[in-house]
């Protein structure tokens, strides 16, 4: 999937520094816990690693800016790692700490620039059901053609790009999408219906006229 050569190059920073060891005369209790507070560590870097990438990427397209792309995702990070204990095992970490990053970028000063804005589409209407085969997007990405690819998101609004890349690219279901975006389920639909309607008056050149 074309969407995969968004990610950010060279290798992430690492989530933590290295752990100190206890001391020598640490009592039974203080050693238990710190084995525990290990444990849980390394529970959440299980976890987290695999999510590294996609964070960054989607807090690019949220931030538009690279440095605070990434101090979005350490501060994602940070705050996930304390809040691990509130994580229900069995339910999707990638939609859980999504979630963390979207709340924090919410408190960043590019989100309450763009929250100057408002979005008078964001309505639950009528919706168009999704076409048999491939949609436009899913065309734009087969077609690995990266520069297009990113114009067209790039075009949408912020709202709307931030749906159909957690639908499209991170692969969430509408009930997670929903939860992430702290949105009704029908609302997120409309979103994305309205996000593959302008992908498609997008597309409508590269793909010799309407479809």
């Amino acid at each position: 999937m074309a969407f995969a050569t968004f990610l950010r190059r060279g290798s992430p920073p690492p989530i933590f520094g290295a752990g100190g060891s206890g001391s020598a005369n640490a009592s039974s209790s203080k050693i238990i816990a710190m084995d525990f507070g290990r444990r849980a560590r390394a529970g959440f870097e299980d976890l987290a690693l695999p999510q590294l990438a996609s964070l960054y990427n989607h807090a690019r397209w949220l931030c538009r800016d690279e440095a605070e792309a990434e101090d979005l995702v350490q501060e994602t990070l940070s705050k996930a790692l304390r809040a691990f204990d509130s994580f229900q095992q069995g339910t999707n970490f990638k939609a859980w700490i999504f979630r963390i990053q979207r709340n924090a970028f919410l408190n960043s000063r590019t989100a309450i620039a763009e929250s100057r804005t408002v979005f008078l589409e964001d309505q639950e209407e009528a919706f168009d059901p999704p076409s048999p085969g491939l949609t436009p997007e899913q065309e734009l990405i087969r077609l690995d053609n990266i520069a297009l690819v990113q114009d067209a998101l790039a075009q949408l609004s912020p709202l709307l790009r931030e749906a159909l890349l957690l639908c499209d690219l991170e692969e969430l279901s509408y009930k997670e999408i929903a939860g992430i975006l702290d949105i009704p389920t029908g609302t997120v639909m409309s979103r994305l219906s309205r996000a593959r309607q302008a992908v498609r008056k997008i597309l409508q050149p590269r793909f010799g006229g309407s479809r």
